[in-house]
This record gives C-alpha cells, sequence and structure tokens, in this order.
C-alpha cells in the first residue's frame, strides 16, 4: 500500500476513495513509543462546553482519548545539562517533544527543535552556549538567530512560537527590550530578560499533511463546520432565501460580528510593544 522511499511525508495507492488523497507523517524521528508515566496527566474532554454545559466554542466534539504530557516550557532548571533520550508523538501539539534526563536524575520534557537528536546534551541559563536546544535570556542571543518557545513574562514560561515548523527571529536590541519577528510577520518589543530557546521548532511537514477524509478530523477532535448560508434565518443572519443566497448581507458570524477585516483586537494595554503589524 505504502509508497513512499524514506519520505517524511507518506503517500498511498488509492485503493478507497478515504485514501487517494491521504498524506501522513512518517514518523521516522520517533524514538520512543509510550509516554513518561511520570509526566503525563488525565486530560478530560469539553466537547465545547463550558461549566453549564452550554457550547461556547462551536465545531469540538469526540476525537481519541489523549494524557496531557508536562513540558517544561518555562526552562527554570538552570545550569544543569540534560541529555536527550527520547523524541516522543505529543497528541497535543504539532511538534515533536523531547526527554530530557539531568545528570541529577530528573526528567523533563521540552519541545523538540529541529536537528535535536537523542544523545544531545541542552542546557538553560545565562551564558550558556548559542546551541540547538538551549535556552537563555534574549540578552545573551545574538542578532537574527532563530529562537522558539519565547517568554513574554519574565519567568513565565515560554508563550509564542511553539507549533511545528515554528520560529522568530531576533531583529534588533534597544534598551531592555528586543525586537522579534514571528511566524505570523509581526514585529514586537520582547523584554531581553525573557528566556527563548535556540532554533527551529521540528515537524515541518506538518503544515503538508492531506486531512484525506472527514472521519479523520474526527478522530482530531473537529466536528463538522456548517456553513451560515446552509442554516434557517433563526440560526444564522445568512440562513434562508430561495436558492442559495445570503440575502446581500456582508459576511458576518451568526451574533453580528463581522468577518472580513474587522478588528476585534481590545488589548490596547499592549499596543505599545508591537512595532509592526502582521497585515
Amino acid at each position: 500500500m505504502e509508497r513512499s522511499d524514506k519520505m517524511p511525508l507518506k503517500t498511498y495507492k488509492p485503493t478507497s476513495p478515504g485514501i487517494r488523497q491521504l498524506t501522513r507523517l512518517s514518523f521516522d524521528e520517533i524514538t520512543k513509543v509510550e509516554p513518561e508515566k511520570s509526566l503525563i496527566l488525565p486530560l478530560k474532554r469539553t466537547g465545547g462546553r463550558n461549566s453549564y454545559g452550554r457550547v461556547t466554542s462551536r465545531w469540538m466534539g469526540g476525537g481519541h482519548k489523549r494524557a496531557y504530557r508536562i513540558i517544561d516550557f518555562r526552562r527554570d532548571k538552570r545550569g544543569v545539562p540534560g541529555k536527550v533520550t527520547a523524541i516522543e508523538y505529543d497528541p497535543n501539539r504539532s511538534c515533536r517533544i523531547a526527554l530530557l534526563t539531568y545528570v541529577d536524575g530528573e526528567k523533563r520534557y521540552i519541545l523538540a527543535p529541529v536537528d535535536l537528536k537523542v544523545g544531545d546534551t541542552v542546557v538553560a541559563g545565562e551564558g550558556v552556549d548559542i546551541k540547538i536546544g538551549n535556552a537563555m535570556p534574549i540578552k545573551s542571543i545574538p542578532l537574527g538567530t532563530f529562537i522558539h518557545n519565547i517568554e513574554l513574562k519574565i519567568g513565565a514560561g515560554g508563550q509564542m512560537v511553539r507549533s511545528a515548523g515554528g520560529y522568530a527571529q531576533l531583529m534588533a536590541k534597544e534598551g531592555s527590550l528586543a525586537q522579534v519577528k514571528l511566524p505570523s510577520g509581526e514585529v514586537r518589543y520582547v523584554l531581553q530578560d525573557c528566556y527563548a530557546t535556540i532554533g527551529q521548532l521540528g515537524n515541518i511537514d506538518h503544515e503538508n499533511v492531506t486531512i484525506g477524509k472527514a472521519g479523520r478530523s474526527r478522530w482530531l477532535g473537529r466536528l463538522p463546520r456548517v456553513r451560515g448560508v446552509a442554516m434557517n434565518p433563526v440560526d444564522h443572519p445568512h440562513g434562508g432565501g430561495e436558492g442559495k443566497s445570503k440575502g446581500g448581507n456582508h459576511p458576518q458570524s451568526p451574533w453580528g460580528t463581522p468577518a472580513k477585516g474587522f478588528k476585534t483586537r481590545r488589548r490596547k494595554q499592549t499596543d505599545k510593544y508591537i512595532v509592526s503589524r502582521r497585515k
């Protein structure tokens, strides 16, 4: 069935409609199948419902069971070398995760960047080498370096650039702030004392995967997304009418919010940190 020659993506002979367009990742980089038991937590599925049982996020539900892997976004074990003992799959995120075993015996998961392999040693702290997987304050990182897992608040842990293939670039340093270009194209200020990790995140081919069939989306917990024009007028502003028509309305949500070009950002207090917007 498979017709891939050690490629990152697998393709298949079209033996059925669901497999005709299907592509899958090869998982060649995975070295350990079962997660570290001390680093997992149970994860309850919400189905898009809040504590009152009302739908607050539409099109969510079903999906395969998952256990949550505890990821060290803070990288707060400073100055202690950790050896990469495994590269693992994480169902909760698009990139791979690396299992570190520190010299004192403690184990932690981190996000796995490109070219991080089993047997490599990484360390976090000030004055460490500029090396893939090492974490340090932005003030210690040379300009032009690719970074990921970037903190927004000192000590809070990385919040930006955490998905497969993602990287930001350090553009400039001004006083206590640094300019960072994000994957979206936005350039924003980040405090130089915030930590970031060197390198680009792995599993770059994640964006090239073709789902292939509706059932595979259901495995991921994604329900079918119904178009507004297919609804009744009571359910959506685009609903009803004779034939296919949205009634001359501008594209909008069920609650009347314009869907194209309308700004919904409310965090005006952080506008001063944005140098150049993504649009």
